[in-house]
């Protein structure tokens, strides 16, 4: 309990509450009274206090009257009204003068109680509920991470640690953040195992596939586009299922979820490979092998994703639904605010793609940035200044147009992300790729125990820079640097977030259709 808690209570009769005050006193709350509003006042501008009890109508000045008064000088204090009355008119005022709740005459000792808990000590009960919640399922998810044998069994295992994450996230127990921070290496070490063991029958043989990169615009969007609904497909480049999770919140008056599934990008899980494979409805190695033109492969300096257009169109007609569509990408504020200023043009389109880059650029800027490092120093401050930048981007307002025009909005990413932690040695050529949680290229040394090697590419929908190119991809919270200035890479890339590799945040990732709330 919160023993120093300072209440102030205005009644103009507060001497027949006595009784409820002595009872709140007994369980610790020290209760200063007023019997008018300016006693309260000049109680509200000296002391200092946790809670206001108000009364909505006193001889003079009601409580409605002081309420801005109280609120100018303590913004922070939670103020309940209580009144007689059950007017609708009287409880609009008090709501529209940021009253924190209210109370119907005559109040009972523990009624009053039960209100103080709610705001004094909500946090700390929501915290021991949370603990004692997560306690008891500890062991229940402990076994389903290792008896995991399918793929739609790491979906729910990753639900529910990204859920326990979030709760967790707002409480106040020191080290319960630790404890699921091991559970959720010893599940990334598990689903692994479990990728290593099944991803190339899921290429090769279509056994027991999840919905992968290649199927999203057949699965997702054609089924809409054949209904003749007009649809927004929204890639958000890096966005992991707990950064989905928290901006959702963000829109959920305007956007209600239809479907929320959990899909599995393929490997690499980089740019270059996924998000060509969305919009192509191809692996890479299908890409390159009918397309060169529109295929950059690692060892060259081109822009890797510049032919999503093209790429996507092909898909269309493949499908032989050769729809009008609108594609976009967006990378910069400047860009985001043209594309608001020109949306009621696209929207001409039957269909509309937007590419948006923020928290692709944020992770690397984090790489990159003192300043930006400092301040997503952790998971739980990288999916906060998510919600900062979603809050004051073009990006929400697009999807408040779309929301107004009564379009579905499909939103998905091509890749999540990871916190790196670990670094292993890999010895490379000139030619080998510089991504730091995959490599590919033919001359690479490295510990076949600490990497997840494919040996032949084309086993896995993977294009071959030469006979004896290979891939490798690092895993959990692993990354690869090279022994020659090896303390300096580490120093560089330790506790970054990267990507192309294998981890439930990397491959697991969101893909939601949204209907608007009309």
């Amino acid at each position: 309990m919160m023993k120093s808690a300072r209440i102030l209570w205005t009644d103009d009769e507060i001497d027949v509450l006595r009784s409820h005050i002595i009872f709140l006193e007994e369980r610790g709350y020290d209760i200063l009274t007023a019997s008018n509003a300016d006693d309260a006042l000049n109680i509200v501008k000296t002391e200092p206090l946790d809670l206001i009890f108000l009364d909505e109508h006193m001889p003079g000045k009601s409580g409605l009257d002081i309420l801005p008064l109280i609120k100018s000088i303590s913004p922070g204090v939670p103020v309940i009204m209580i009144t007689k009355s059950e007017e609708e008119n009287i409880m609009e005022l008090a709501i529209g003068s940021q009253i924190d709740d209210y109370l119907i005459k005559p109040v009972n000792p523990k009624q009053i109680l039960l209100t103080i808990k709610k705001f004094l000590e909500q946090k700390k009960l929501v915290s021991e509920k949370t603990v004692s919640n997560y306690q008891s399922q500890f062991g229940e998810l402990s076994s389903l991470i290792n008896r995991a044998g399918a793929i739609d069994d790491w979906i729910s295992i990753y639900r529910k640690l990204v859920f326990w994450e979030l709760e967790i996230e707002k409480t106040e127990i020191e080290g319960l953040d630790e404890v699921l921070k091991m559970q959720k290496n010893e599940a990334n070490q598990e689903f692994a195992r479990f990728i290593k063991s099944h991803y190339s029958d899921w290429i090769k043989e279509h056994k027991q596939a999840p919905l992968m990169s290649p199927d999203i615009i057949p699965k997702a969007v054609m089924p809409l586009i054949e209904k003749k609904e007009q649809v927004f497909f929204l890639l958000i480049d890096n966005l992991r299922y707990d950064q989905w999770r928290v901006l959702y919140p963000l829109i959920q008056d305007i956007y209600r979820i239809d479907t929320e599934y959990l899909y599995s990008s393929i490997l690499p899980t980089a740019t270059q490979y996924a998000r060509n494979a969305i919009f192509s409805g191809l692996m890479p190695r299908e890409i390159n092998d009918r397309f060169p033109q529109w295929w950059v492969h690692d060892d060259d300096d081109k822009t890797k994703n510049q032919f999503e257009s093209e790429l996507l169109k092909e898909h269309l007609n493949r499908l032989g639904t050769p729809v009008g569509f609108h594609y976009a990408k967006i990378s910069d504020p400047a860009s985001g605010q043209k594309y608001v200023s020109q949306l009621s043009n696209y929207l001409t389109h039957p269909l509309n793609i937007l590419v948006y880059n923020f928290v692709d650029m944020l992770s690397h800027a984090r790489t990159e940035s003192d300043m930006i490092r400092e301040l997503a120093g952790d998971e739980k401050a990288y999916r906060s200044i998510t919600i900062s930048w979603f809050r004051h981007s073009s990006l929400i307002d697009i999807i408040k147009e779309l929301a107004r025009k009564n379009i579905k909005l499909v939103i998905t990413t091509d890749h999540g992300t990871t916190l790196v932690r670990n670094a292993i040695k890999v010895i490379g050529d000139r030619f080998s790729s510089t991504n730091i949680r995959y490599k590919t290229g033919r001359s690479l040394d490295y510990n076949p125990r600490e990497v997840f090697e494919i040996a032949h590419p084309e086993d896995v929908g993977l294009p071959r820079l030469n006979i004896s190119s290979k891939y490798i991809f690092a895993m959990g919270d692993d990354y690869m640097v090279y022994p020659k200035n090896y303390n300096q890479f580490v120093n560089y890339y330790n506790e970054t977030f990267q990507h192309g590799g294998i981890s439930l945040q990397e491959m697991l990732i969101p893909l939601v259709t949204l209907i608007p709330k009309t």
